[in-house]
């Protein structure tokens, strides 16, 4: 086998090392949430999160530099307070891995907000992604019988449309910044988004945090493997694979969360709730794939999970 063979195999390892551990932290962030109020324990990600990623970037003598402030800080409310916060937040009254799965219509948002904001319009097929992720939406929320989680699961939408927001802005400051470090990208942010997350925690009433082993085990995972080791995975995987091929990868991890929550959290989706996540899961799968053939980069500076 020659090394470029290898170096591939690798890659796709590093890939497949990723989509696990971001997938199974659904479970981890929802079973955290009885330890801790939702601000307290995305404070703490963040904040903790924010601080190895520079320790990294000193490590790989990265670029430690703030440039882009008044950009940064918008990308560190959308990606921290607006998709992290909200994220978890929706974890508290919601399951798992419907959470996982309306967040991660990431893509589907990115694709529409292209349009007005980046002028690049959904054409042909993509039409028929729009449609799929629209019906499973409704699936899922049942609009004919209010479900008590309705307000998670907008919350999880809100979360993903913060996402897309902050791709979207993060592509214009590439065009203009093209040799800005990605994980310099992604530490500024992430730090200069937990200070009002700090404050939002202190401000708002919740008991006070529950040090338990678990909980404990789930800001190290956070912070640790689902943070600093799963971006140095990420980075690796993309420079050795097809962009559009690592992003469709990645499209595994709420996929990972459904099963997870399903046999961890007893977390059972009815049938009109399977049958939407199926139809959302195929609109970003079409998404990808379009995105691959395109060849267009992906910018791997945004939270995922």
């Amino acid at each position: 086998m020659n090394n470029s063979k290898k170096t591939v195999i690798r890659a796709f390892i590093a890939l497949m090392i990723l989509t696990i551990i971001w997938g199974y932290n659904w479970v981890v962030m929802k079973s955290a949430l009885q330890y801790a109020g939702p601000f307290q324990f995305a404070a703490l990600r963040t904040f903790l999160g924010a601080l190895v990623l520079f320790v990294v970037m000193y490590l790989t003598k990265r670029p430690l530099g703030l440039k882009e402030f008044p950009t940064m800080l918008v990308l560190g409310v959308l990606q921290t307070i607006g998709f992290t916060g909200l994220l978890i937040w929706a974890l508290v009254e919601g399951g798992a891995g419907k959470t996982a799965v309306l967040t991660y219509t990431m893509p589907f948002w990115v694709m529409l907000f292209a349009w007005p904001m980046l002028g690049e319009k959904v054409q042909g097929w993509l039409w028929l992604a729009v449609l799929s992720a629209v019906f499973g939406m409704i699936l899922i929320f049942d609009p004919l019988h209010i479900k008590a989680d309705g307000f998670s699961m907008f919350l999880a939408i809100c979360s993903g449309v913060s996402w897309a927001l902050s791709a979207i802005i993060s592509k214009k400051l590439h065009q203009r910044s093209p040799n800005l470090d990605l994980l310099n990208l992604t530490a500024w942010p992430m730090l200069l988004g937990s200070i009002p997350m700090i404050a939002i925690a202190l401000l708002v009433p919740a008991s006070p945090i529950q040090w338990s082993s678990y909980f404990i085990f789930s800001v190290l995972f956070n912070v640790f493997l689902s943070g600093a080791l799963a971006w140095l995975l990420w980075l690796y995987a993309l420079q050795r694979l097809p962009a559009g091929v690592a992003s469709m990868a990645s499209m595994l991890a709420p996929v990972i969360g459904v099963v997870a929550a399903w046999i961890q959290l007893a977390e059972v989706p009815n049938n009109y709730e399977l049958i939407g996540m199926v139809l959302i899961a195929l609109a970003l799968v079409q998404i990808s794939i379009s995105t691959m053939l395109k060849r267009q980069p992906v910018n791997c500076a945004q939270g995922q999970e």
